[in-house]
């Protein structure tokens, strides 16, 4: 009897701790996006892209191997870098800074020179180069956790080079390692155009692409979603703020439907 009670209490200590450290954690990943130093731009679109609930639904914790894929101007960059700044490590995965392109190398310059104006912040961050199909390493082989992309596959897909991707994705991370996807959403009755130009993707076909890569797909979440999206707009997802691509047309209409329905997706690297 004293036995099983001895068991009991020091199962009731260890599932406190753990509860305990998962609040803990989670008040960290706050704190890291409230107190980063974003334009209010970039504070405002927290309410659409929900960075705390979506990087909570991938598990990331403070001590990991992260990998951002494609940062662009760095908006979740700019959690993830306070975030495992002391106790773990992050790799920006962005476009060349030599590009031969001008949108991709004027992007890339400057989030480097985000990082070097801040060193504070983002002094320990890992700055590589992801460009499908040629430079893909964005980290060493094996040596991620957590491999994090968001609002990407699109581009890949209108170059061609969405399997060397993921296959590159795989091969970052450690065996069971977890990649972490959100994509602007396709209604699966709208057949999927290989080349994505609308900016939308069905969940279907990225499944499918990552399954065919290695992973397994764990957990779906609607944090992202937005049943106002039809996916149908003139310029596609640009249609829709931020970008208003069109202008003062509609804009109205536009800004009462908000930003993209997105899938949000947990996939696991298989052994």
């Amino acid at each position: 009897m004293l036995t099983t009670i001895r068991a009991t209490l020091l199962f009731v200590s260890i599932l406190v701790s753990l509860t305990a450290a998962v609040g803990a954690e989670n008040e960290s990943l706050s704190a890291a996006a409230e107190s980063a130093p974003r334009s209010a731009g970039n504070r405002a679109r927290a309410e659409a892209r929900h960075p705390v609930a979506t990087l909570e639904f991938f598990g990331i914790r403070a001590d990991m191997t992260v990998v951002e894929i494609t940062p662009g101007g760095g908006w979740y960059t700019e959690i993830l870098a306070p975030f495992l700044r002391d106790t773990g490590k992050l790799y920006a995965a962005n476009y060349d800074p030599e590009s031969e392109n001008e949108y991709f190398r004027g992007n890339a310059n400057r989030l480097l020179e985000k990082f070097k104006a801040d060193p504070a912040i983002y002094g320990q961050v890992i700055a590589t180069v992801f460009v499908p199909p040629a430079k893909l390493e964005a980290a060493p082989p094996g040596s991620a956790d957590l491999v994090l992309t968001f609002r990407n596959l699109h581009n890949w897909m209108e170059q061609g080079n969405e399997e060397a991707a993921f296959a590159a994705m795989n091969t970052v991370l450690k065996s069971g390692g977890t990649l972490g996807i959100v994509q602007h959403r396709q209604d699966t009755i709208v057949e999927q155009d290989p080349k994505a130009e609308s900016g939308y993707v069905r969940e279907d076909y990225v499944i499918a692409l990552a399954e065919a890569a290695g992973f397994e797909l764990v957990a779906k979440s609607e944090i992202n979603a937005n049943p106002k999206d039809t996916g149908d707009h003139p310029k596609g997802v640009w249609t829709l703020p931020p970008n208003f691509d069109l202008g003062d047309v509609d804009r109205d209409k536009y800004l009462a439907i908000g930003e993209s329905d997105r899938m949000t997706l947990k996939f696991v690297k298989k052994p």
